[in-house]
């Protein structure tokens, strides 16, 4: 589309004076400058094909340099599979243990307080703590309605082992959490039993930074307190000396791009020998009798990790923590949370011309107890929606990477777009005696998601001024 006169603000010869504004309105930003050489030594990619990436909740970008010191360590020296004591075994041990300690040491914590149970992602880890949970009858499985689908599907196990699950809900239109229903969940808790409360640290749908205060008050209470921090590590710090959560999940690529396929669950020392594995395999054994049918447990996280570790991918866990360590966290959360307060204010500024708003923002409007996320649907000067499917398609059009969608977090799309819980109840009713083409049919409206800009560690002001040009392109457009 061609930019009109109500728009023409953004046009890309305006860029340089934006700039000064923003500059003068959030002047911390000027801290960060070193980003900008980064991006341009070591993430030289993101403008040699002129992309626009903002889809850091997605996925973290990778340095070369972290490329170059990973494929440095592999080619210089011979590494085999750990479970031994050869050689190349021992060798492989010392760098897999090495990645531990590091993971400790950047969560400012030890291995007095933690262990360290490497999994494939944060999904792996919120699983191991689902099915090793001790749910029975008479407990309880306590969550926010803002949670992604793998912290929402050990409710499954919570069923299975007979134990009571409550949500708490979320109000718009910040869809930060009702402290009163809280309040009320926690007191659930009795003195016997096992019970478990999980929130995000980072809405990983809005953006909001949920208090982490809720962990020492909800273990004050009797609840084993699990926190997703998939959203939150990228661009927060993490202060495991402070704050001590029973669990932790996170996924490393989210962090700093490279390796994917490796996550972690931080477990406190205190907590974590109530999680029963429902089963034992090769790497969690220290021996195992067919005959007798008995096996012994090793001890401490190897417990925990199934089979063989990614040995030769580990490495590069404590390259890119280093490598974030070096950036600073301060540094990165600084110059996000400037550029997403001038995104989200400039985005509620765009209107139609008959004076309505071109988008409608699910989570807070100004940056106090938030994340980098940016979260909107967009809608034409009748009100209608623009689907969200349709706007990332017209992004990618322009080089630009957003997401659309729920995000894998139903319950915080549920209540952001306005749907009841019997119109959810309802799409389930039938659902065993559907097929999955009838199933979509009833479903169909019910899957309507949002549009997502997420910032991270190299974002720059001209990636959030090329998302304004293109929100702006929508102005007096209908929807389609």
């Amino acid at each position: 589309m061609v930019l009109t006169a109500t728009n023409a603000k953004y046009s890309s010869e305006r860029m340089s004076e934006a700039f000064e504004d923003f500059r003068r309105r959030y002047p911390a930003f000027d801290s960060t400058r070193q980003l900008d050489d980064l991006r341009a030594a070591d993430y030289a990619r993101l403008d040699k094909h002129k992309h626009v990436y903002l889809d850091y909740t997605g996925g973290g970008l990778y340095a070369e340099s972290q490329l170059r010191k990973h494929m440095e360590l592999l080619t210089d020296n011979v590494y085999g599979n750990p479970h031994s004591t050869n050689l190349t075994s021992m060798a492989a041990t010392v760098l897999v243990e090495r990645a531990r300690d590091y993971v400790l040491e950047f969560f400012n914590t030890t291995s007095d307080d933690y262990i360290v149970i490497f999994t494939q992602n944060a999904t792996g880890a919120l699983k191991l703590v689902g099915e090793a949970y001790p749910f029975e009858a008479g407990d309880n499985y306590l969550l926010t309605y803002d949670n992604h689908n793998s912290v929402n599907g050990i409710r499954e196990f919570a069923h299975a082992g007979g134990a009571t699950v409550t949500y708490i809900p979320l109000v718009p239109p910040d869809l930060r959490v009702d402290e009163q229903k809280l309040e009320e969940g926690l007191k659930l808790a009795t003195p016997t039993g096992h019970h478990l409360f999980a929130f995000p640290a980072q809405s990983n749908f809005s953006g909001v930074l949920h208090p982490l205060e809720w962990i020492e008050r909800a273990q004050a209470m009797g609840w084993d307190v699990l926190v997703d921090a998939a959203a939150f590590t990228p661009t927060n710090r993490l202060d495991l000396g402070k704050w001590q959560p029973d669990f932790v999940d996170l996924s490393f690529y989210k962090i700093f791009g490279y390796p994917t396929g490796i996550g972690c669950l931080l477990a406190r020392k205190k907590t974590v020998h109530k999680l029963r594995r429902p089963w034992y395999a090769g790497g969690t054994i220290t021996f195992s009798s067919v005959q007798g049918e008995g096996f012994y447990l090793t001890p401490g996280a190897a417990g925990f990790e199934d089979g063989t570790v990614n040995y030769l991918a580990l490495p590069a866990i404590e390259i890119g923590l280093r490598h974030i360590a070096e950036i600073g966290m301060d540094t990165i959360h600084t110059r996000v949370m400037a550029l997403a307060g001038w995104l989200i204010d400039e985005l509620m500024s765009l209107r139609h011309s008959n004076g309505r708003p071109l988008v409608r923002m699910y989570g807070p409007t100004d940056t106090t107890m938030r994340g980098a996320t940016v979260e909107v649907n967009f809608f034409d000067p009748n009100g209608n929606l623009c689907p969200d499917a349709r706007v990332e398609h017209m992004a990618n059009a322009s080089n630009i990477s957003l997401r659309a969608g729920c995000h894998c977090n139903p319950g915080a799309r549920e209540i952001s777009i306005g749907y009841s819980e019997e119109e959810m109840a309802a799409c389930f009713k039938d659902k065993e005696r559907m097929t999955y083409e009838q199933f979509i049919h009833v479903i169909d409206g019910k899957t309507t998601g949002a549009v997502r800009a997420s910032l991270g560690l190299v974002t720059n002001f001209a990636d959030v001024y090329s998302y304004l040009q293109f929100a702006a392109t929508f102005i007096d457009q209908a929807a389609q």
